[in-house]
């Protein structure tokens, strides 16, 4: 496989995802693991959000701002992580093992995927049409969409995060869904012993 994890989506839910197995690819039980994203899907909602009510973050802050920050914030502290622009994926397919991730430019194989590409239709990833159902936590004038999940899996190996899988569109929310999937990733790989990454003080 070209990678043990990637991450489709670079918006709220997609980097938070990425910068949490990014944090822990320096520990014993993510030796060897290769981790991407690729960021290069659709327009993140958060392009055109401004930030006043987000935890931490200075108020007036606008989401295009966040979104840059939060790619540089990847690159420089985890330049492990391989990240994948300018490119957008149109197919997944289920393989023994893993998945095959179809892009316009490229394939790659996974043995784990996160989708975290946002709940607005069309939905334009061909091969995971049977899991896609109406979105129930937004009006149904807008025709939201998300993939059916239990606590974020969608099916062995594949993880949804952000709005797709059924969360409100609110920055804090996305972010920890994809904080969220990846420590489920990291407690898989940790032998399903329950897994989270903290940095501390001195």
């Amino acid at each position: 496989m070209d990678f043990d994890a990637l991450v489709i989506g670079g918006g709220a839910a997609g980097l938070s995802c990425a910068l949490v197995l990014g944090s822990a690819l320096s520990k014993p039980y993510c030796a060897n693991k290769k981790v991407g994203v690729i960021a290069h899907q659709r327009a993140s909602h958060l392009s055109s959000a401004l930030l006043n009510n987000a935890l931490g973050i200075p108020a007036g802050t606008p989401g295009k701002e966040i979104l840059d920050s939060g790619m540089q914030q990847l690159k420089t502290l985890y330049p492990e992580v391989e990240t994948i622009e300018k490119e957008k994926v149109l197919k997944i397919a289920f393989l023994e093992g893993g998945f095959e991730v179809v892009t316009n430019k490229n394939s790659y194989t996974s043995e784990v995927v996160v989708i975290a590409t946002g709940y607005a239709k069309p939905f334009a990833i061909k091969g995971l049409e049977d899991f896609l159902i109406p979105h129930s936590k937004s009006k149904a004038t807008k025709e939201r969409i998300q993939l059916t999940n239990s606590d974020h899996l969608v099916s062995p190996g594949l993880y949804v995060a952000g709005t797709l899988a059924n969360h409100r569109s609110q920055y804090a929310i996305a972010c920890g869904s994809g904080a969220a999937v990846a420590t489920d990733i990291l407690t898989l790989w940790n032998n399903g012993e329950h897994t989270k990454v903290h940095d501390k003080l001195k």
